[in-house]
Order: structure tokens, then C-alpha cells, then sequence
């Protein structure tokens, strides 16, 4: 009976498979599709659309609305395909839309946009090598992972995992609390943000880890949750009217969760405040240590310190993404912090086992990607070792 029970497992599975197909968008192909949307409207769940991109790098001008899950690439590898239009994704629970080599090209007007909440689930957004306007995909119960983007304008996403990507502002936000929850923390890796990266997220832990930034913001957190601030590149060379890591929860006291600030790289230009960190109203309970910073370590509002190090000598290059000098074995010495090469952390954007050296740089030679790894920094000789990870082929 179990026999019999397997193979008919495997026998659907096998159905699964067979039923995807791919669909081609090409020019001048009387054997493909000369549009996209006309793909989508034959396309069936599971389906992959394959679009060449157009000669002269002339563009597909059309709006699109994807209602099912479907998977867009490239015929052609690394090479981008450019749609001048908005790309409208329809949730469901259990809709999975993955888009690699898009270009969007220089128009604002053209965004990624979830329209709606999802209900009875949710909706999975993937982004790959893809140039990008901005993204809205900040609806109830939506997930949006994205790697090796450049985005000229804003994200804002409600749950997900950003690795790798340029852009100019990031901000996990959601316009009401998930009903349908996610099993995973909000992840903010690897990233180079010119503007901001905030979390204004209530249902989820975030972590930023190893991004290039001239600031942080938190405006929201989740009760009781433990947050991470960690081994990113903070400067902010033009001076701002809050301090470049500012935390600003409503609330009582201790509501706002734990957020841990460790391992950073701090420099930037005295304005409105000389503090580093900022924890107005107190509501979040925040830890600061081994940060190092080239202003005078200074923080405002209930924080515990240790070990943080001020008027440090640091050079910054926020061009090439770089930042050496005092921040160098700076970090956390403890085992679990140590950089790739098994040495002391360096604080700052390329120390731990997150290393910016992971995600950057993007291209690669157009080689296949690893978008995350989830590995333990220290294996013991017993019991079971479990190592997960993500990747694209470009």
C-alpha cells in the first residue's frame, strides 16, 4: 500500500512538470508571440515566457497584468529585454511571479506594482538582474525577494529578502499587519542604498546586514522582537536633520522590541544632531556595541553601550563602496562574527560571514548567482549539519 501510495505521488508530480511549457515573445516571428500581454492571456500557471530582447534595444510598449504564477527570462543570456510600461501583479494565495532580466528603462511613471492584499495566503514576488523604476509590492501578505537589481527610484516591499541590489531608497513597510504570516525574518544583505533604508514593518524581525548606506530608520517594530543592525557602512556625508541610525516607535516603553546595533562603520557631517545613534521616545530597547565610528560616539535616548570606539580614522569611498582604517578587526571578536577569511570582524560592510564581497559584484561575467546562504559559523562534530541557500542563472 505504501508502494502504491509513492507512485502515485511521483506520477502527480510527474504531471506537474509536464504541463509547464515555455512561451516565446520575439519580433518578426510568425512562430511566437509579437506581445507579452498575448503570452500572459495563453500562458497557464506554471508557464515560463521567454522574450527576446528587441533589435536596437527598442522596447515592448505595453502594460502588462500577470494573474497567474509565471516565470519571465531572457532568450538571451544577461542580455536585457525592455518593457516601457507598468507591470500590474494580480495576488492570490500561492501565486509565485519571478521576473530576471527586465529593464524598465529611464521612465518613473513605469513601476512593479502589487495591487492588493492577498487573502487566504500569499502572494511571492522574485526580482533578478532586473533594471528597475521603482517597486510597490507593500500590499498585506506579499513577499518580495530581489537580487542584483539597480533601482533608480524607491522598494518598498511588506515582507521579503533584498540582496545585492543598487538603489535609492529601501524600506520594508506594510499598510496593515499580515494576517497570512510568513516563517521568515525581513532581510535587508548586501545592498549599496544611496538614500534610506527603513523598516516600518510591525509583523516581522528585520535584518540589515552588510549594506552601503548613509542611514538607517526604524518607525516600526515588532512587539517584542529582536532586530538586527549589523556589520553595515553608514556615511552620510551631507549632513541630515535626524542622526544616520534613527529609531522612532510609538508606543510604551519596551514595546518596541530588541534591536541590537553592532559591528557598523559610522561616519557622516554633523547637522541638526552630533549623535550617531538616536532612540527617540525609548520605546525600542537598543544595544550599541562595536561600532566604530570617525565622530565622537554619541547617542541619544536609553541606550546600552559597549566596546563602541569614536573619532576614529576611517576613509570612506562611497563610489567604489569602500571603508578601511580603524574599522579593521574592530568588529565583535566572538567566533560567530568572524570575517571570511577566519579573522577578527572588521566593522563596517565587508566583515562577517555576510560579507559584501558575497553579493557584489552583481554581473559576474553573467554567471549563474547565489542570492543567500543560511550556514553555521561553527560545526560541531555531532549531530545533523543543515545548510540552505538561494541562487539564479542569469
Amino acid at each position: 500500500m505504501k508502494k502504491q501510495l509513492l507512485f502515485m505521488a511521483v506520477a502527480g508530480l510527474f504531471t506537474t512538470i509536464a504541463s509547464a511549457a515555455d512561451l516565446y515573445v520575439r519580433e518578426n516571428d510568425a512562430n511566437a508571440f509579437s506581445t507579452v500581454s498575448a503570452a500572459i492571456a495563453q500562458a497557464s500557471n506554471g508557464d515560463r515566457i521567454i522574450i527576446r530582447p528587441k533589435t536596437n534595444g527598442s522596447a515592448y510598449v505595453e502594460n502588462l497584468t500577470i494573474n497567474k504564477s509565471l516565470t519571465f527570462v531572457s532568450e538571451y543570456n544577461y542580455n536585457k529585454y525592455f518593457i516601457k510600461g507598468t507591470i500590474n501583479i494580480n495576488p492570490a494565495a500561492g501565486r509565485v511571479v519571478t521576473i530576471s532580466n527586465l529593464s524598465s528603462g529611464d521612465f518613473t511613471i513605469y513601476n512593479i506594482v502589487v495591487n492588493g492584499a492577498t487573502t487566504g495566503g500569499r502572494t511571492t514576488i522574485n526580482l533578478m538582474n532586473c533594471y528597475l523604476n521603482n517597486v510597490d509590492a507593500d500590499s498585506e501578505n506579499t513577499t518580495t525577494n530581489m537580487s542584483g537589481c539597480t533601482v533608480s527610484g524607491y522598494v518598498y516591499f511588506s515582507h521579503g529578502r533584498m540582496t545585492g541590489n543598487n538603489a535609492q531608497r529601501m524600506t520594508a513597510y506594510n499598510t496593515s499587519a499580515d494576517t497570512s504570516l510568513a516563517a521568515n525574518d525581513i532581510e535587508i544583505i548586501g545592498n549599496a542604498v544611496s538614500s534610506w533604508i527603513g523598516n516600518q514593518q510591525s509583523s516581522y524581525n528585520f535584518k540589515f546586514y552588510n549594506n552601503f548606506t548613509p542611514g538607517f530608520g526604524v518607525y516600526a517594530a515588532k512587539t517584542s522582537g529582536s532586530n538586527e543592525i549589523v556589520n553595515n557602512t553608514v556615511y552620510q556625508p551631507l549632513g541630515g536633520d535626524v542622526a544616520p541610525i534613527y529609531i522612532s516607535i510609538n508606543g510604551d516603553p519596551g514595546t518596541g522590541g530588541n534591536i541590537a546595533i553592532m559591528n557598523n562603520a559610522i561616519s557622516f557631517a554633523v547637522a541638526q544632531t552630533n549623535a550617531c545613534i538616536q532612540n527617540e521616545n525609548s520605546v525600542a530597547i537598543v544595544t550599541a556595541s562595536y561600532n566604530v565610528s570617525t565622530n565622537p560616539f554619541v547617542t541619544e535616548g536609553s541606550i546600552t553601550q559597549n566596546n563602541n570606539t569614536g573619532a576614529a580614522n576611517m576613509n570612506f569611498n562611497d563610489t567604489a563602496y569602500t571603508v578601511t582604517g580603524a574599522n579593521v578587526n574592530a568588529g565583535n571578536p566572538a567566533v560567530s562574527y568572524t570575517d571570511l577569511d577566519l579573522s577578527r570582524n572588521d566593522a563596517g560592510h565587508y566583515g562577517g560571514s555576510n560579507s559584501w564581497e558575497n553579493y557584489f559584484p552583481a554581473d559576474n561575467g553573467g554567471k549563474p548567482q547565489a542570492t543567500h546562504f543560511i550556514v553555521p559559523r561553527v560545526v560541531l562534530n555531532t549531530g545533523t549539519l543543515n545548510v540552505s541557500g538561494a541562487a539564479y542563472s542569469k
